[in-house]
């Protein structure tokens, strides 16, 4: 492949850092999308990339539906009316909050399979009716096992939501802004968490006994997935599904309108067919409804899963989940009233949701790997302080204050990087043939870690008080030294190049290799090389 690209416009616009003029032409190019990338140059802005960004947001909306049950049900759980009308205490309240992670659990066994089979569009679609008949039986139920039951089904069909649209919103991303718009699958996480956590508050404040002020934020969880079957329907499947599926003219199709703008001789949309057509198997295992083993047969698949066990570990048992217990920890640091508790429950999403957008910003620039040690060596110094204040809080209101204003400091360290990694690195590292797949083996990780962080800390924290966050502070450390050692950084590489990394004795060291850009004298950019 001989690309040439004016160099002279690449210093003057600061695209290239390090330009080496040789005399003579060298025949090197690890990353020839690298290389497609420097020399078409979109902008972000192109007519071609406002409909690609409105179809991945079609799969943000998958991310919403998840968001909305997280701080609903935590909401909910401080509204006394509420409480008393499904005789929740604190014996049944960890089962109620953990049938939804139960549900989830069900659901992953066929989620993977589903968006194979039928494509990440179906998937998203299924899912989202099945979340529609969770959320009704939740708003119309009469008793706790109604209720139950409701948990359970929208957890079913918010799994099928969490697999299909992440792994649409990777295969979609133009390369060059892969990272932000996967990223900010998760960030739509908060879409939810904010409606729902200010429509509580608010009616919070009607003075009624009726049920109207807690069935509505049940009703309204169904709204994501109402937007999702409105649109779901007039965006393309994915091109790397139709690779996969042998049907290579619409994949073509695909990537042409969405990735080069119209142009069939696009370098970029040329390329990624070709790399797509080199790796993507005919006969992988997405072809084979419950066949799992290319996540554990050879030393590179395990690595894969591997690295999405920790992402699903690390990512999820940092904290109790405070989209279910912020309320309880505000009560647990002197916080009475239960209006200031969800209040101080919704402010969270926003900041949050802050954080998150913030950290995509630096994506690009710090990569993986470095954001997410800095994330956790945070998190495990915020929750030394807020086991401290927690410890230390009695009669001394200005201590207990200090502790939520860490769980804020937490949660913001937590969003900037582990919020949009969450659904961007997994989606990453894993192959095509396994991604789907893969995806719902996270998700069972996600929901088997939820089980236990969800039911575990109502009964510890109530039984030993502080002395419970001390395992949070020890695993997020832990958590920084895994990540330097085993995490790959996916930073500048295309998705078929990830998964020749993983084929290198040393994926770690061969994934951080710098680049150089070898130069004619001409001084037209012939190739990319790694350092």
């Amino acid at each position: 492949m001989d690309q040439k690209v004016d160099i002279e416009h690449l210093e003057n616009t600061g695209d290239v850092k390090d330009i080496h003029v040789q005399a003579q032409e060298e025949d090197i190019c690890d990353s020839r999308m690298e290389l497609a990338l420097l020399e078409e140059n979109p902008r972000p802005f192109r007519k071609s990339f406002l409909k690609l960004y409105a179809c991945i947001f079609v799969g943000y909306l998958c991310s919403a539906t998840n968001g909305f049950d997280a701080n609903t049900f935590g909401g909910l759980s401080a509204i006394p009316s509420f409480i008393n009308y499904f005789g929740i205490n604190a014996d049944n309240q960890g089962l109620v909050a953990t049938l939804y992670v139960i549900g989830n659990i069900a659901g992953s066994f066929f989620a993977g399979p589903a968006a194979d089979r039928y494509g990440r569009k179906a998937g998203m679609a299924l899912g989202s009716v099945i979340c529609l008949v969770g959320a009704f039986l939740q708003t119309a139920a009469q008793n706790l096992n109604a209720l139950m039951a409701g948990r359970f089904i929208l957890g079913m069909g918010a799994v099928l939501v969490q697999t299909s649209g992440p792994s649409y919103v990777v295969e979609m991303a133009y390369p060059k802004y892969r990272g932000q718009l996967t990223g900010g699958f998760q960030a739509c996480f908060f879409l939810g968490t904010i409606v729902s956590t200010f429509l509580e508050y608010g009616l919070s404040f009607i003075n009624t006994d009726s049920s109207f002020i807690w069935r509505l934020p049940l009703a309204v969880q169904g709204l994501p997935s109402i937007l999702v079957l409105a649109f779901v329907w007039f965006i393309p499947e994915t091109p790397r599904w139709y690779v996969g599926q042998g049907r290579i003219d619409e994949a073509r199709d695909v990537l042409t309108k969405y990735h080069g703008d119209g142009n069939p001789n696009s370098v970029v949309a040329r390329l990624e067919l070709q790399e797509m057509q080199e790796v993507i198997s005919m006969e992988g295992s997405d072809k084979r409804w419950w066949d799992f083993r290319d996540l554990f047969n050879s030393r590179a698949t395990r690595y894969r899963t591997f690295l999405v066990t920790c992402i699903a570990w690390f990512g999820q048992l940092d904290l109790p989940p405070t989209s279910y217990y912020f309320p309880l920890m505000a009560k647990t640091a002197g916080v009475t009233d239960y209006q200031t508790q969800l209040l101080l429950n919704a402010i969270q999403t926003p900041i949050m949701m802050a954080a998150a957008l913030c950290g995509l910003s630096c994506i690009g620039y710090f990569g993986r790997r470095k954001l997410l040690m800095f994330s956790s060596a945070g998190m495990s110094a915020s929750v030394i302080v807020i086991t401290a204040c927690t410890a230390n809080q009695a009669g001394r209101p200005v201590v207990g204050g200090t502790g939520i204003a860490f769980i804020y400091v937490f949660l913001v360290v937590f969003a900037f990087a582990w919020t949009p990694m969450q659904s961007l690195y997994p989606t990453e590292v894993l192959a095509y043939n396994t991604r789907a797949k893969g995806l719902a083996y996270m998700n069972l990780m996600v929901n088997a870690v939820n089980v236990l962080n969800t039911y575990v800390p109502p009964v510890a924290i109530a039984n030993s008080g502080w002395k419970f966050y001390i395992l949070y502070i020890v695993w997020d450390a832990f958590g920084v030294l895994i990540i330097y050692l085993f995490f790959i950084e996916t930073k500048g590489h295309s998705l078929e190049e990830i998964e020749r990394i993983f084929e290198s004795p040393h994926p770690v060291k061969e994934s951080l290799r710098g680049r150089k850009v070898t130069v004619k004298e001409d001084r037209t950019l012939t190739a990319l090389a790694m350092v």
